[in-house]
């Protein structure tokens, strides 16, 4: 049983935690809970699985599959809430492969849409967003290399799972994917107030890439020229602007009514 922090497994977890550099490095990624430990046991990518002495003598059958089938290692109480990056932890936490996919493999779909996401920079927005869109049916989500980091642990909360379901692939050249896009005859829209038409009225119906911006700053001006075209969700109040999940929700549950319904 691992009983000090000062252990090289327990220090290796809390650097892949807190430094992108070290996940990309290992290409390692941390879970916490049964749910996700289960789920990235069901898709071949948990290296390893971590338990709490309390969490051991849990009576749950989804804990018992998983330590029927998977190593593990088992960490004091005391340890484990110093590594457990939740409030009220399981005590399960598991090391997963990170997932990889050719930027064609993402594209391949486009049918079904696309999500492009330039510069998003929140960890809870981008889980939301992934989740979401598995719930609409995308086919992936591409993200510019500025963008936050898929595999932050806060990010792999808020997908729900969704982070092991929905193919995604950071871009070096993100206005090249926009530009493969639209050359394959998928339009590509983003969300801007200046120069736009009502969400509803694009045509989503043959698919298409849907551009959400920074939070901040929304779509960086380059990316805007590359747009076939500019979509805005209207609003009530004296509101400027809706949080980047929220607008994100709304354009590919409307892509996905068009493509069910027809325009």
């Amino acid at each position: 049983m691992i009983s000090s922090v000062s252990n090289a497994q327990i220090k290796e977890i809390q650097k892949l935690q807190k430094s992108v550099r070290e996940r990309r490095k290992k290409n390692l990624f941390v879970v916490e809970g049964e749910k996700l430990a289960e789920e990235a046991a069901v898709h071949g990518q948990l290296e390893k699985l971590y338990l709490s002495e309390t969490a051991l003598q849990r009576e749950s059958g989804r804990l018992q599959r998983l330590v029927a089938k998977q190593e593990y290692e088992v960490v004091s109480d005391a340890v484990f809430s110093a590594l457990s990056e939740t409030v009220t932890p399981q005590g399960v936490l598991g090391l997963v492969r990170i997932p990889f996919y050719p930027l064609d493999f993402v594209l391949s779909k486009a049918e079904r849409g696309v999500l492009l996401l330039d510069n998003l920079r929140d960890p809870g927005n981008l889980g939301t967003i992934v989740r979401t869109a598995e719930g609409a049916g995308m086919a992936g989500v591409v993200l510019s290399r500025e963008s936050v980091d898929l595999f932050n642990p806060k990010t792999v909360r808020a997908t729900m799972g969704a982070v092991f379901r929905v193919p995604f692939f950071y871009a070096e050249d993100f206005i090249a994917v926009i530009e493969d896009l639209k050359e394959a005859g998928v339009p590509v829209y983003g969300t801007m107030m200046q120069g736009s038409v009502l969400y509803h009225q694009a045509d989503f119906t043959k698919g298409a890439g849907i551009v959400i911006g920074n939070e901040a700053n929304g779509i960086s001006e380059s990316v805007a020229k590359a747009l076939s075209g500019t979509v805005r969700i209207p609003m009530e109040g004296e509101l400027e602007s809706l949080n980047a999940a929220v607008s994100a929700a709304i354009l590919m549950y409307e892509a996905a009514r068009q493509r069910r319904c027809g325009k």
